[in-house]
């Protein structure tokens, strides 16, 4: 379980994620940027990301 500095700096990182592609002049390219590194961090710990992508 993860300390509570750990969880507030996920909230902030979060925080910070969603206003970077709020305010960036290209959202849709953030917002592809933003999962291509969670997607990484994911992967790093071995999960399976195509098994959370959302089917059209």
């Amino acid at each position: 379980m993860p300390s509570d500095k750990e969880m507030i700096n996920n909230l902030i990182d979060t925080y910070s994620n969603l206003q970077r592609i709020k305010n960036a002049d290209d959202a849709e390219r953030e917002l592809d940027y933003q999962l291509t590194l969670v997607k990484a961090k994911l992967e790093s710990f071995g999960i399976v990301t195509s098994e959370l992508d959302i089917k059209k």
